[in-house]
């Protein structure tokens, strides 16, 4: 990403008589954060008003200043950048973050956008397309870098997990079938009929596609579908 010697405006609008975005940097990597700081600030529409090398540092700093726009990092010390992500959103919400990263696997892609982040971006982008995805940003608009894209496409169209259409008493079911417990011991720990739990263990059977507890069991194990 290279900045301009002189100061760039958003296409042919005048600036002027508007406020600038107001961005934090966060990355662990001074250089990095030095020279995003530089590239941002030759766009006459947005200012840099803090950096972090950290995400707690960030959340505090988005306590302190007005902030719009947050560029976060992923891999960071302390704190990464998807708990912070997911703690600024909860607690300062019209704050947006963009991830901008250098790393797109899919659980860091997944992960980042449910904590809520508005965009994920890779470090190879130019100083333009940067500064369009803060402004869009900024008005609530998403940006996708192509390998973050994918993921969603790919995430999309895999197949269901194994036991996602349970339900809560089922999983409750399953999970004392995963301790040993037969029927008439599932029944009083639940305070339900045994004919109840039958017909429980009968749908959680069925909707693993086994044909004996036994399998059921191995299966959720081997799977996790029952948290501990």
């Amino acid at each position: 990403m290279k900045a301009s010697g002189k100061k760039q405006q958003r296409g042919s609008q005048q600036m002027s008589d508007l406020e600038p975005i107001k961005v934090v940097i966060v990355d662990d990597h001074d250089m990095v954060r030095k020279g995003l700081r530089v590239l941002l600030e030759s766009f006459d529409d947005l200012k840099v008003v803090g950096e972090a090398s950290d995400g707690q540092m960030a959340i505090d700093l988005c306590h302190q200043l007005p902030v719009d726009v947050v560029l976060m990092d992923i891999l960071m010390p302390h704190m990464d950048g998807v708990e912070a992500t997911e703690r600024l959103r909860e607690t300062r919400p019209q704050t947006q973050v963009l991830i901008l990263t250098s790393y797109s696997t899919d659980e860091n892609v997944e992960l980042a956008l449910k904590a809520g982040a508005i965009g994920y971006l890779m470090k190879n982008i130019t100083g333009n397309e940067l500064a369009s995805a803060i402004r869009k940003a900024h008005t609530g608009q998403s940006t996708l870098a192509s390998e973050a894209a994918q993921v969603l496409i790919r995430a999309t169209t895999r197949p269901p997990a194994l036991g996602y259409d349970l339900t809560e008493r089922e999983v409750e079911v399953l999970r004392l079938m995963i301790k040993g417990m037969n029927n008439r011991e599932i029944a009083e720990q639940l305070i339900i009929s045994s004919s109840t739990v039958k017909n429980h263990v009968s749908s959680i059977l069925s909707k693993l596609g086994t044909a004996s507890r036994t399998q059921a069991v191995a299966l959720a194990v081997e799977h996790r579908i029952v948290e501990e």
